[in-house]
């Protein structure tokens, strides 16, 4: 009896909305089951991206863990502009682990806060390169003509003025640098050479077959140049974007040297000059500028390193070179190992015969 009531409940449910009970009870799990599957699918495909390639998974490592070092750390440490005492602490000395400044700033604090400061300069100066890169070099390359001729000009002229001299002479003329003015700063002043390169992909895509028949469907040109063009540039574009991310760190960190970076914060560019205005070389405290170095040149290499490899990915030339290198040392590698075999096997036929 209860089956029959729980029967015609769900008749009388699947009647009223449409659907046919044999729907409620078999395509739910199964669309759930194929979410899962498409999940695990994507995780296993990255899984093997990262063994083939262990560039990116030392890359991804070392960039994971300076994120979470600059995330993290801050919340365990005072503020960077908090002074202790007026004296140069060692590392260990009163509970600072790495020692302090000339003012007595926690070193270790502004290493954590700056890093903040130095991240937010790389990535926002990255994403207008991009921005500014896809429009001048994208939107060009697929519309051609007169457009074309007018923005490829545009870059020319950028990318033949010499980046770091131009940033100099724009930081010097701002009295108040914030770090939103340094990134625009850096972002506009180095996108040209990556417009050029988006733009070269662009017309040769513009060509395309799928590319034609949505001109042929009558797509509007900005609905072709978002739809079908610019998804099949992301891999470049991301690979630019890393370049430019490397790029701005470094130039924010020169700026910042020369003391034309930003006021009232701290970045390990700001925190290079400090120790330069103080004489921490001359006077051996080491602890106040080989930390922020080496995190500069940690951060770089890690993103260089991910960046390799997308153009791994992205560059058939550079995988079956890449391909081609190890089956060469893999081949010298039995080489040597066949030759060791002989030579031990003569030495024991020596003994043999002896």
């Amino acid at each position: 009896m209860a089956d029959d009531i729980r029967e015609q409940q769900l008749a009388a449910q699947a009647s009223g909305g449409g659907i046919a009970p044999a729907q409620i009870i078999e395509e739910t799990p199964t669309a759930v089951l194929a979410g899962k599957a498409a999940k695990v699918g994507v995780w296993r495909r990255f899984g093997q991206l990262l063994r083939r390639s262990p560039k990116l998974a030392i890359g991804l490592v070392m960039v994971v863990a300076i994120v979470l070092f600059t995330v993290v750390v801050p919340f365990f440490t005072a503020s960077p502009f908090a002074l202790d005492n007026a004296s140069l602490l060692k590392p260990g000395e009163d509970g600072h682990l790495l020692g302090t400044t000339q003012l007595g700033a926690d070193v270790l604090a502004q290493l954590a806060h700056g890093g903040r400061g130095s991240l937010m300069i790389g990535l926002t100066a990255g994403a207008i390169t991009v921005v500014l890169s896809v429009f001048f070099g994208v939107v060009g390359g697929y519309l051609g003509g007169w457009t074309d001729e007018i923005l490829f000009l545009i870059s020319s002229v950028i990318l033949v003025i010499p980046g770091l001299p131009l940033m100099i002479v724009i930081s010097s003329y701002i009295p108040g640098r914030s770090i939103w003015l340094i990134a625009m700063i850096l972002g506009v002043t180095s996108w040209a050479g990556s417009a050029i390169v988006l733009r070269s992909q662009a017309r040769s895509l513009r060509n395309r077959d799928y590319v034609a028949a949505a001109r042929v469907a009558g797509e509007s040109p900005w609905r072709i140049i978002f739809v079908e063009i610019i998804p099949n540039l992301l891999p470049l574009a991301a690979a630019q974007f890393l370049f430019a991310v490397v790029a701005a760190i470094l130039g924010e960190a020169g700026l910042s040297f020369l003391g034309l970076g930003p006021t009232g914060s701290v970045t390990w560019g700001t925190m290079l000059n400090d120790a330069q205005q103080g004489a921490a070389l001359t006077r051996g405290a080491w602890w106040w500028f080989i930390p922020p170095g080496i995190l500069i040149a940690l951060l770089g290499g890690a993103l260089s390193l991910v960046n390799f490899s997308i153009d791994e990915i992205i560059n058939p030339k550079l995988r079956t070179g890449s391909a081609q290198a190890k089956s060469v040392r893999e081949a010298r590698r039995k080489h040597k190992e066949s030759r060791r075999a002989a030579k031990s096997a003569r030495a024991e036929q020596k003994k043999v015969t002896s």
